[in-house]
């Protein structure tokens, strides 16, 4: 007994301990993806294990009461055949995003406050009870909501997450229970307020991941877009600060549990696209940004959400059809054509899908980031990614420091098919460290 009581003590130290102290997880179980109906499992694979599905409550009730015919929708679609199982067979890893939008017409606060106890529960159960680890074995974790902000009352999201958790639970203890978007500050149109929302110990105890979107977004200001983005590491934007403001959140007031960014990406519209622009996003001057830099934001994002307590991070989104509004353009292919973006994280996934994050070796304002990641089976092997913190493409000389072995090779960030760019060294350059540096990232390779 003294032993289960020791181990049980130490068990609670290792969850609950600082990130620095925990050992992160290997990147392919890490890097995640946003797909819907028309996602195409093995297209997409090379890219991330993880994929999270927007799950349509109105596709299986269009109304509060409505007799569940889980898991055929009752827009026809069959649940298990026509997705999950293929996608779990393909090889990931499922999380479902039940999302409220259009479920009891044009008034969704009034559907969901008619909405009994038991039926929630009902429909947690069902969802859960044939997709979880007691049914079909397909899906690991369900988000109850995705952006309800203030479209929905607090007190009818904190009604419908309790009971439809509680179904949860009911029928797969083992589900992952994630939150609806939440950031530690006021609520908005599209998040609610972590420090109001989740609280209570209730409810506390119901949910296992704090869920966080965040887009790179510059502040308002006159003359500017209102969808204007910035590179990932912008101390202007608000990008990182609300998912350390979860963190800080989460260690203070629920701690154990884990925070996911479930949602980040960036536009890259042709310009053709932006010929096509009409209404706000034409009168405002909406762009987007470069399909090269969309592929140099996201890949460096994966790595700054990886810096802090971050479990997974799925990007947004899957696909586009090059379209001429905020979202539109988002894809990692464009009608299921790869772009830029999706050979640069598929390169991502490639080189470090075996390996973990050990040491944030420097990190500067405006300046380099230098990250190193070590083997899963052998943590002496070691590959550091480096790049600049900056908006451009500016190119720097710098020396690094304590290298864990002479330079093998260096791999620059590809954009296209092909192997990526190896830029030749010196031999005393790999074995004294001096390299240049951009803001597309640099994967340093080293002899053992």
């Amino acid at each position: 007994m003294k032993f289960l009581a020791r181990f049980g003590i130490l068990l609670a130290l290792l969850v609950n301990a600082p990130a620095a102290e925990r050992e992160r997880p290997l990147f392919r179980d890490y890097m995640g993806i946003n797909g819907h109906f028309t996602f195409k499992p093995e297209l997409y694979l090379p890219t991330a294990r993880l994929v999270r599905n927007y799950h349509n409550l109105n596709w299986d009730a269009q109304a509060p009461g409505d007799e569940l015919t889980f898991p055929t929708a009752k827009n026809g679609v069959r649940w298990v055949s026509q997705v999950y199982r293929p996608w779990h067979e393909a090889g990931y890893e499922i999380d479902v995003c039940i999302q409220f939008a259009g479920f009891g017409g044009d008034d969704g606060n009034q559907a969901l406050a008619e909405a009994s106890p038991a039926w929630l529960e009902s429909y947690g159960s069902a969802v859960a009870g044939t997709l979880g680890s007691c049914g079909e074995k397909l899906v690991s974790s369900m988000e109850i909501g995705n952006e309800p902000g203030t479209d929905i009352d607090p007190d009818v999201y904190a009604k419908v997450f309790t009971h439809m958790a509680k179904g949860i639970r009911r029928s797969d203890p083992e589900m992952k229970i994630l939150t609806a978007t939440a950031h530690a500050r006021d609520a908005d149109k599209y998040s609610l307020d972590l420090r109001k929302s989740f609280a209570s110990p209730e409810l506390r105890q119901l949910y296992d991941v704090i869920n966080v979107h965040t887009y790179a977004m510059l502040p308002k200001k006159e003359g500017r877009s209102p969808w204007a983005r910035s590179f990932p590491e912008d101390p202007e934007i608000d990008y990182l600060k609300v998912v350390d403001e979860a963190i800080d959140w989460r260690d203070h007031h629920a701690p154990g549990k884990e925070v996911w960014v479930t949602e980040f990406g960036y536009d890259a519209p042709t310009p053709e696209a932006l010929e096509r622009r009409t209404g706000w996003f034409e009168k405002l001057d909406w762009r987007g940004v470069s399909e090269e830099e969309q592929a140099r934001y996201l890949v460096r994002s994966y790595l700054v959400f990886a810096m802090r307590d971050v479990a997974r991070a799925y990007l947004y989104f899957y696909n586009d059809d090059d379209g001429a509004s905020v979202h539109g353009a988002s894809g990692l292919t464009r009608k299921f054509v790869p772009k830029p973006a999706y050979f640069a994280v598929r390169h991502l996934h490639r080189t470090l899908g075996d390996y973990r994050l050990t040491r944030v070796v420097r990190q500067e304002t405006d300046g380099l980031h230098l990250l190193e990641f070590s083997a899963g089976d052998n943590p002496r092997r070691k590959i550091w990614v480096a790049w600049l913190a900056t908006g451009g493409d500016e190119t720097r000389n710098v020396q690094l420091e304590g290298l864990p072995g002479r330079i093998s090779k260096i791999e620059i960030m590809p954009c296209a098919e092909g192997e990526p760019p190896t830029p030749s060294l010196s031999r005393e350059d790999r074995e004294s460290g001096r390299i240049a540096v951009s803001g597309t990232p640099a994967y340093l390779h080293f002899d053992l």
